[in-house]
């Protein structure tokens, strides 16, 4: 129903939107409208919930009425921040929004798919860096910044700060390695023992296909990247393929990848260490099976904890349901 002459529309909450947030509930129906705006909004009292002035993370349910102004469904090209600007399309805009797990007025937290690159490179011309600078507008002007990095086809939980300040503060949490990471891949062979400790230097070598690391030699000390990585067998197929949780301490290039190599079981797909051969079924697809899963972190300024999970992107999902993995077991659980 309307409002003042459709001046303003009031919006009912379906029951398939039970205890979803007010900000992500905008971002399903409105696309267009950023966190930044969508606050000003809310501070300014145009956007209320069941007529009360409301919060972007409220929790919704079925039944609510929610207050949407008009500016909402018309964009302009100044003043709003709705209009993409030159040279990003609306797909890209759209596609960013869709990886969002997380926002608020300091910090994204993105669900990068399979084959994109983070950043730009020698023939690179489509990257998470660039797409998120074309979107200044819709962050209120400021470019935001990637605080760490994952490799291309490399799945999952990608973190960025939407402040210079935040940045800086969330680098150093890195630095610290108070931010505890947590891999899911499917790799050759189970591990022996099920649990364990990877302590392997790595050094940057040249391959055939591209730039790898491998195990650093004795007088390679000098320009050796200490590594670490926690490994733990989730679930396995008879003696062709386990599920494992990969924690690592630090964050070296490849370095989860390198490191379960070593150990004699490369992560299935991996085209850089051997993972891409002999797959354990047939109908597996030849895609790097590492996924980002999931990341708790201290909040940059509040210091509250962020937890936030990533679903299993189609490869793996279509993997795990071939080889009788129950991702649900693990919802919520830092397995």
């Amino acid at each position: 129903m309307s409002e003042a002459g459709s001046k303003v529309e009031s919006i009912r909450v379906k029951q398939g939107e039970a205890d979803m947030r007010l900000d992500r509930w905008f971002r399903v129906h409105f696309p267009e409208v950023g966190y930044t705006y969508l606050q000003k909004l809310l501070r300014s009292g145009q956007v209320r919930v069941n007529s009360k002035r409301a919060q972007a993370n409220d929790r919704l349910e079925p039944g609510f009425e929610i207050r949407v102004p008009a500016i909402v469904r018309q964009p302009k090209s100044t003043g709003t921040g709705l209009k993409p600007p030159p040279g990003l399309s609306k797909g890209d805009r759209d596609a960013i929004e869709k990886m969002i797990l997380y926002e608020d007025e300091h910090v994204l937290v993105l669900n990068k798919p399979f084959g994109l690159a983070v950043q730009g490179g020698t023939g690179t011309k489509k990257h998470i860096d660039g797409m998120l600078a074309g979107m200044a507008d819709r962050f209120g002007g400021e470019r935001p910044r990637l605080v760490h990095r994952i490799d291309r086809d490399t799945t999952g939980i990608l973190l960025v700060a939407k402040t210079r300040d935040a940045a800086a503060k969330l680098g150093r949490t890195f630095q610290t390695r108070s931010a505890a990471k947590t891999y899911w891949a499917l790799v050759k062979g189970v591990p022996k023992p099920p649990q364990g400790k990877i302590e392997a230097a790595l050094v940057k070598a040249a391959g055939p296909d591209g730039d790898r690391v491998r195990k650093a030699l004795p007088g390679e000390q000098d320009k050796a990247m200490h590594a670490t990585t926690h490994y733990s067998v989730i679930d396995r197929v008879a003696h062709k393929a386990a599920w494992v949780s990969l924690k690592p301490v630090t964050g070296r290039q490849h370095q989860l990848r390198a490191h379960m190599h070593m150990i004699g079981h490369p992560i299935v797909g991996d085209n850089k260490y051997e993972g891409d051969v002999n797959m354990p079924a047939e109908n597996i697809e030849k895609k790097l099976h590492l996924h980002a899963r999931r990341l708790i972190i201290p909040h940059p300024v509040t210091k509250q904890k962020i937890d936030v999970t990533a679903p299993l992107p189609p490869h793996m999902k279509s993997t795990w349901e071939t080889l009788g993995f129950e991702e649900k077991k693990f919802e919520g659980k830092e397995a």
